[in-house]
């Protein structure tokens, strides 16, 4: 299993501060959840570059029966002081990666400008898979985004598949494939004061067929659609299909 340690500075945040964040990991860990064993090459940390007073973090807590082959995660996502490293607020989520022929690829944060409300702003958690099989291909990208309510955290959205590619093949050419891709952008404010989310979507199939000696692709023509996400009841609702499951 590919375990990749992930913590990357981004515009002109201190480098002294960034590049120690993940020194907090066990503090964080042992503060959080005593006892618990953490998978620190997974688990990833960044100064908020839209409030470098901020850092926040994603740290995936294997369960007792967990193995590097198979097994479930729990994940608890933070926000931190960055200059104390003292927990602001939190998240735990029970069961939130699980992994087998289908497993945990890399966890990355993302700081895009989620400007959700007037004074609230989310940041995402990117959980991406990938499957072992080599006649059957997949790998997939979900995205949450949390906001920060007191001293806890929020997700507002859960698991939208951002990205998704998929095939069967005989290992040598024929077969099918499917690569789907998923933009967000922030549209106008909703009923109840936060912006809807905009979907654009892009769908692409793929036939591979033996010609002669070669290998030949037909790519049918992109399959697109636009989907709005409102706010309700205090998260954004994802469609059936679009919501990734471990």
């Amino acid at each position: 299993m590919k375990r990749t340690l992930l913590c990357l500075a981004m515009g002109l945040t201190p480098l002294l501060a960034h590049a120690g964040c993940e020194d907090n990991f066990q503090k964080w860990t042992a503060q959080l959840h005593p006892g618990r064993t953490l998978d620190t090459d997974h688990a990833v940390c960044k100064v908020w570059p839209a409030n470098e007073a901020l850092t926040i973090a994603a740290l995936p807590l294997p369960q007792k029966s967990s193995n590097d082959d198979t097994g479930t995660d729990d994940l608890e996502v933070l926000v931190a002081d960055t200059a104390s490293g003292t927990v602001i607020a939190h998240q735990f989520q029970k069961s939130a990666i699980s992994y087998d022929a289908i497993r945990l690829e890399s966890i990355a944060l993302d700081t895009a400008r989620y400007q959700l409300a007037p004074g609230n702003r989310a940041f995402g958690v990117r959980l991406s898979y990938e499957g072992s099989s080599r006649v059957s291909p997949y790998e997939a990208t979900a995205l949450s985004l949390y906001t920060i309510e007191g001293q806890r955290l929020r997700a507002v959205l859960d698991n939208l598949t951002v990205s998704q590619s998929s095939g069967d093949w005989d290992g040598n050419c024929a077969g099918t494939f499917n690569d789907t891709t998923r933009t967000l952008d922030i549209g106008a404010p909703g009923k109840e004061g936060f912006a809807t989310l905009k979907i654009a979507e892009k769908s692409v199939d793929r036939v591979n067929k033996p010609a002669g000696n070669d290998c030949a692709e037909n790519q049918k023509p992109p399959k697109r659609a636009n989907i709005t996400l409102e706010y309700r009841n205090g998260k954004y609702g994802v469609p059936n299909g679009m919501q990734y499951s471990n």
